[in-house]
């Protein structure tokens, strides 16, 4: 999966930019890389998307809000079209920016440019990671049954992939003119070709194994690259890995949605990660060595005579890392004490023989501390 860039950085805009600084970075990005400045010019045209897909982003205040907490790899994304912009998607969305869709800006910026390029939907799966997997990263191979390109015919739905002719409507441009009269005066707009669906082409013999579709169904293993750190709802995303078009274009993006599979005896607070720990009586009160539960496996943790329930031992860079390498959390190791239901009749003769001690008996300072624990948990 290819790293995207800051979406600050792309506009070159401060994090503390305002809408109109924001929209105004992306007009002089989209007018430096627009496609009718730079025909056929690959970098460009990609330039212009990744302008394009920054500003949806940074103009919406509640996804603005969500990329400044979490990047790019947000929980649950950002919904609309981020990540999966055609050219068609920025003309129909964006058109706005440069004076309307009526020949504002660049000629018939905002209408359809020419042949409709199809686009293949988008696909979503699930994986299972354990706190393993999120602590290293890991790689995934799944096994997807998807729309593929039809080799018959090379995805153009026509047999041997040439029987097909200019659209007799529209002459092969794939959009059609319609002039309107307006209180303003005449106004003239851009649709797709009814005829052919903005294609510029129409099929006169189909592909008998594709049945003219241009796709057929087929499964796929596919290997997923995971970076360490990832949580429960995060939305990671492959780009053009998802369905084939039909009748070719731009094949779908693969979403990756995490699913964090439950610790038997630890679980995630964030970064950390948090372990019960419940020591005997005796234990507490004299003080050992005890076995725990990490990510990696078991270690061995000293007990200070004397430890109360509540205490927290903390051992460091235990945890998680932080999915933009800002460090990694702790393990969180939470004392409690098993208090022992039955008694033989020696056993409480010798807890009633105690009882009188001012040892066994909590301290002024030792219910101020536990009372201090308690308040902070309900506050």
């Amino acid at each position: 999966m290819a790293t995207k860039r800051d979406y600050y950085e792309v506009l070159e805009v401060s994090k503390t930019a305002t809408f109109e600084e924001i929209k105004k970075a992306y007009r002089k990005k989209a007018i430096q890389y627009h496609p009718d400045k730079n025909p056929d010019d690959k970098e460009s045209e990609e330039k212009f998307k990744e302008a394009a897909e920054a500003y949806e982003i940074l103009s919406d205040e509640q996804k603005r809000a969500k990329y400044d907490r979490y990047g790019h790899e947000a929980p649950g994304g950002f919904g609309g079209s981020a990540g999966g912009f055609s050219m068609d998607d920025i003309f129909s969305q964006f058109g706005d920016i440069f004076g309307g869709h009526f020949g504002g800006g660049f000629g018939s910026f905002g209408g359809q440019r020419g042949p409709r390029q199809n686009r293949g939907s988008d696909l979503r799966v699930k994986v299972k990671l354990t706190l393993k997997d999120i602590a290293a990263g890991v790689e995934k191979k799944i096994k997807v049954n998807k729309f593929v390109s039809c080799t018959h015919c090379k995805g153009t739905g026509a047999d041997n992939g040439t029987a097909y002719e200019t659209c007799s409507t529209c002459k092969g441009s794939g959009v059609v003119t319609r002039v309107m009269n307006t209180i303003l005066g005449q106004m003239q707009t851009q649709s797709a070709c009814p005829t052919c669906n903005g294609e510029g082409k129409t099929i006169t013999k189909k592909c008998s194994h594709c049945a003219g579709e241009g796709i057929v169904r087929e499964e796929e293993v596919i290997a997923i690259n995971i970076p360490a750190g990832v949580a429960e709802g995060m939305q990671l995303s492959m780009s053009g890995k998802g369905n084939a078009a039909r009748h070719g274009g731009i094949n779908g993006d693969l979403l990756i949605v995490v699913e964090e599979e439950p610790h038997p005896e630890l679980f995630r607070d964030d970064n950390d990660v948090v372990y019960n720990l419940l020591l005997s009586v005796s234990t507490a009160a004299l003080g050992g060595n005890v076995v725990v539960p990490t990510i990696d496996g078991k270690v061995k943790v000293s007990i200070e005579p004397g430890t109360q329930p509540g205490k927290v031992l903390r051992l460091k860079n235990k945890g998680l890392p932080s999915i933009n390498r800002y460090g990694t959390g702790d393990l969180l190791i939470n004392i409690s004490v098993y208090i022992p239901e039955n008694l033989s009749d020696s056993e409480k003769e010798t807890l009633t023989g105690l009882e009188n001690s001012p040892n066994f008996q909590p301290s002024k300072s030792i219910k101020e501390k536990i009372f201090a624990h308690f308040r902070k948990m309900f506050d």
